[in-house]
């Protein structure tokens, strides 16, 4: 196998010259760089990366900390930001917190020992202080979706107070009368706003809320729309907080011989792709999340050049997608 020496005696250079054109150092002339890049593709040199990394006291790798790999928003975003990634010479280690904030400080701790060079971090929890401890190291984090507390991150989020209050408009607006909501996980920025945009557009209309925790998992979700149909004979509409919890809902649904939409209109939030599969599909505000990932990691590449310093917040408008579960 051809080595960094082969190499430097094939373009007549030294081993340390090849190693700057293998690092992009700027003080070998393009003359030489162009002859040590067509010695290495004629020798079929492919360069150590363990090696490199280790010598650098760096690496090449990125850490990315999703909240639920269950959930397809964030199975999505990881299959772009990998992409992105891999295009452009980094690689990606994914960590999965199963929305637990002791698991989340884990894969910081083990993220920062392994020196990556950034984060992309769907929290589980926004006052984690091992996210402060690991930018006071120097390594950049972006949160993705939800916020952090310490400001020094950037954030790539969506419109969540719009996007309820315009959801729950819709069924108002289809003379639903009593509708309900399943709430996320409050102490989680997403979850809050999406029960504030709810009760906004119930606020406007005179009605009184009607709310059930389903903590953005299936099971509690079930069972939170269960105790929201028992408890309220006459509902007739539900705001859903995310997509994991819709289909806890529609189990519930389905058990208490319910119909939909002729006894209870539905509005997701999110836009799985089996909404569109279900009979009847289901009306949902879909969020922008291949643009999402994307800007995300286009944000702490910026970072990991140190392109910029001053952190950025980016925020996305979801889209409504009518469809059958609302009636006509």
């Amino acid at each position: 196998m051809p080595n960094i020496k082969s190499v430097a005696a094939h373009a007549n250079v030294s081993s340390a010259t090849v190693s700057r054109v293998l690092n992009n150092d700027p003080r070998v002339s393009p003359e030489v760089r162009a002859r040590v890049r067509a010695s290495i593709a004629e020798l079929g040199y492919r360069p150590n990366r363990i090696a490199r990394s280790l010598r650098k006291q760096t690496s090449e790798t990125i850490g990315l900390i999703v909240s639920d790999i269950e959930n397809p928003h964030f199975t999505r975003a990881v299959r772009t930001i990998e992409s992105a990634a891999y295009e452009q010479g980094y690689r990606v280690v994914l960590c999965n917190t199963d929305e637990s904030p002791e698991k989340q400080k884990s894969y910081l701790e083990v993220l920062a020992a392994e020196q990556v060079i950034g984060i992309i971090l769907v929290p589980a929890t926004s006052d984690d202080l091992t996210i402060s401890q690991v930018l006071d190291l120097g390594v950049p984090i972006v949160a993705l979706d939800r916020t952090v507390d310490d400001e020094r991150a950037d954030a790539v989020l969506t419109d969540n107070v719009t996007a309820a209050r315009e959801a729950t408009r819709h069924l108002i607006n289809r003379g639903r009368t009593c509708i309900g909501f399943i709430a996320g996980r409050s102490e989680i920025r997403t979850g809050r706003d999406r029960l504030y945009g709810y009760q906004l557009a119930m606020e406007e209309v005179g009605q009184e809320p009607i709310i059930a925790t389903g903590g953005f998992r299936m099971d509690i979700a079930q069972r939170a729309t269960a105790e929201l149909l028992r408890d309220n004979p006459d509902l007739d509409g539900v705001v859903i907080g995310n997509n994991l919890m819709s289909i806890g809902a529609l189990q519930a649904l389905k058990e208490s011989g319910r119909r939909v939409p002729e006894d209870i209109a539905l509005v997701g939030i999110d836009d799985p792709p089996w909404a569109a599969l279900v009979s009847p599909a289901m009306t949902a505000f879909a969020q922008p999340t291949h643009a999402m990932a994307h800007a995300a990691f286009e944000m702490l590449i910026s970072r990991i050049r140190k392109e910029r310093v001053v952190p950025r917040e980016m925020v996305f408008q979801f889209e409504l997608k009518v469809r059958e579960s609302c009636g006509g």
